[in-house]
């Protein structure tokens, strides 16, 4: 009899369980292996992890994507002009530094056996990147350092510069009606 007591409290405890848990509130998302884990796995890219938090640009390149993220190692920060990256990591002048990163990243996974020399790739920020590959492959003229870093969502290519939007590509593209 008490085994009974003892199976069916277990049983009706177990039914409860069941039906109050929500699985949707108990998922978590796993940002292991994305572009942002990634960057900060890797000592090189600290800067660039700092840049993107502070560009509040975290959630998305957690996003499902794909993205292809040409990311600045800490070097290329530091050869920056003296007071530009902190500058920059200024919240008044966020939309600037999410302008620079978003050049940074260009929308789905490309893969170093995908680029072409003189190849022109649209960023996610709207200007175009320019691929060179006459002298190992280049970004903008920055050299990749290190190619097909493979996220979850994406790739990862380290170059050894930060690249700039040009405002002269911005006028130009006004100018042609793109």
């Amino acid at each position: 009899m008490k085994l009974t007591k003892i199976l069916t409290v277990m049983l009706a405890s177990i039914v409860l369980l069941a039906f109050t848990q929500n699985p949707e509130k108990d998922k978590k998302v796993d940002h292991h292996n994305k572009i942002v884990s990634i960057a900060q796995d890797t000592d090189q890219l600290s800067t660039l992890v700092t840049a993107v938090k502070a560009a509040d640009l975290v959630e998305t390149l957690n996003g499902e994507g794909p993205f292809t993220v040409f990311a600045p190692r800490n070097q290329a920060f530091s050869n920056l002009p003296d007071g530009t990256l902190d500058m920059l990591l200024k919240e008044e002048n966020k939309g600037q530094l999410q302008n620079i990163l978003t050049y940074h990243v260009v929308s789905g996974k490309i893969m170093s056996s995908d680029l072409k020399d003189g190849q022109m790739v649209e960023t996610v920020q709207g200007n175009k990147i320019k691929v060179s590959l006459s002298d190992g492959a280049m970004i903008n003229g920055a050299n990749v350092v290190k190619a097909d870093v493979e996220a979850s969502n994406g790739v990862v290519h380290i170059i050894d510069a930060v690249i700039m939007p040009s405002d002269n590509e911005e006028k130009e593209d006004m100018e042609s009606g793109y």
